[in-house]
């Protein structure tokens, strides 16, 4: 499968080797035979370069690893009831509300790569359901999943009608549910171990020639973290 942000970081080049700062990640250079063939399937399914941090976690469990790698090539890296830039916008607007700079920057230049915004990437990255540049569907779908990440209990039918009627289908929702649900294991798991931000977003810039800051998102997602 053909991943257009991992295109871009193969045209980058300039590997950087994955240092988490709090657990030791599964290196290439440390992996067993059996992590060694599923970071080769994974490059060559994926096309990126370098095995990223995440999946360098994941690898403390081999069976976990081989799973999350088929989850992103079965659900999370294709079109499905939401497509791509949808999911990639959940993905930075929950890693951003999660305080998640790893997951948050990652996600951020891939909602860019798939056509977001630069306006849409700061409100996103803001957590600000208030700006313009977020379409009033886009907003309902955006509030729901920062109810699911801080206040999943409460859900009610009532919140699942509302965005009905502000069009998105049931699987779409579904899709919603599973892909912020799982965005609130990944955050955790890159910052318990200590990923740093990968600073992927400082590849594009805001229009005004000043460069994106992906570390200083997730501070300003708490900061607008508001019921």
């Amino acid at each position: 499968m053909t991943i257009p942000e991992y295109q871009k970081l193969a045209e980058r080049g300039g590997l950087q080797p994955v240092e988490a700062a709090n657990l030791a990640v599964v290196s290439e250079q440390n992996a067993s035979p059996e992590v060694a063939q599923l970071y080769a399937q994974f490059r060559e399914n994926f096309g990126r370069p370098q095995i990223p941090g995440i999946l360098q976690c994941f690898a403390t469990h081999p069976p976990l690893l081989k799973h999350m790698m088929g989850l992103a090539q079965s659900m999370l890296f294709i079109d499905g009831a939401l497509d791509r830039k949808h999911k990639e916008m959940l993905s930075a607007f929950v890693s951003a509300q999660n305080q998640c700079a790893y997951c948050a920057d990652s996600h951020g230049f891939s909602f860019r790569v798939q056509g977001g915004s630069p306006e849409a990437l700061d409100a996103v990255m803001a957590c600000d359901l208030d700006s313009s540049a977020i379409t009033a569907q886009q907003r309902a779908l955006l509030g729901f999943a920062r109810k699911v990440t801080n206040d999943s209990r409460d859900i009610t039918p009532a919140d699942i009608e509302a965005l009905r009627s502000a069009g998105w289908s049931d699987l779409q929702i579904a899709e919603a549910i599973h892909v912020t649900a799982l965005f609130a294991s990944f955050n955790r798991i890159a910052n318990a171990f200590g990923l740093p931000s990968q600073e992927l977003l400082a590849i594009y810039e805001d229009g005004k020639g000043s460069r994106l800051q992906p570390r200083e998102a997730p501070k300003i997602g708490k900061e607008s973290n508001k019921g």
